[in-house]
């Protein structure tokens, strides 16, 4: 078989099947791919993120009769060193890349959604195991139980002694 067909023949399971459920780690390993795709990607500090939102707020009309602007006057042209044309290109780009950006916060609310609901889950499934255990070592025969039962009782003492901790302590007035 070719790697052609090889290849095919995958595809054709795939679709047939729906697409196939990503790993953690192969859905990172394909964002960092993407991000080094990824033209002009320049970190900012929060400083320069709040001047540069500041500086690039202006109504699209504002930017259109700009580009107008530029189109009619060659001098403008000519002094601001961008034809009218890469101007437009700049506003289309932007406009594009704002829709890539949606996407993606879509994506990450639903991926931190997916983990709300796992951690539930799991919190649920952990406190039924717990309180199935409690009940279950009350027998003798279930002795084995009593050391874990122990460890979650200390894990979960330990977890109320941090929370306790953080939580500042109340002024009095």
């Amino acid at each position: 078989m070719t790697t052609q067909e090889t290849t095919k023949q995958t595809l054709t399971t795939a679709t047939d099947t729906g697409p196939a459920a990503l790993t953690p780690e192969s859905f990172v390993d394909q964002l960092r791919v993407l991000r080094q795709q990824v033209p002009d990607l320049a970190p900012l500090t929060k400083e320069q993120r709040r001047l540069l939102r500041g500086q690039g707020r202006m109504s699209n009309g504002a930017v259109q009769a700009s580009i107008s602007v530029i189109g009619a006057s060659g001098k403008v042209s000519q002094v601001l060193e961008a034809p009218a044309e890469e101007v437009r290109q700049l506003v289309d780009e932007t406009n594009r890349w704002i829709a890539a950006e949606d996407e993606l916060r879509k994506m990450l609310k639903g991926i931190s959604d997916a983990n709300i609901i796992r951690r539930q889950r799991t919190a649920l499934l952990a406190g039924q195991a717990y309180h199935i255990s409690q009940q279950l070592v009350r027998d003798p025969k279930n002795a084995e139980l009593r050391p874990h039962v122990e460890e979650i009782q200390r894990q979960r003492r330990l977890a109320r002694g941090r929370r306790a901790a953080a939580a500042p302590p109340a002024s009095e007035s």
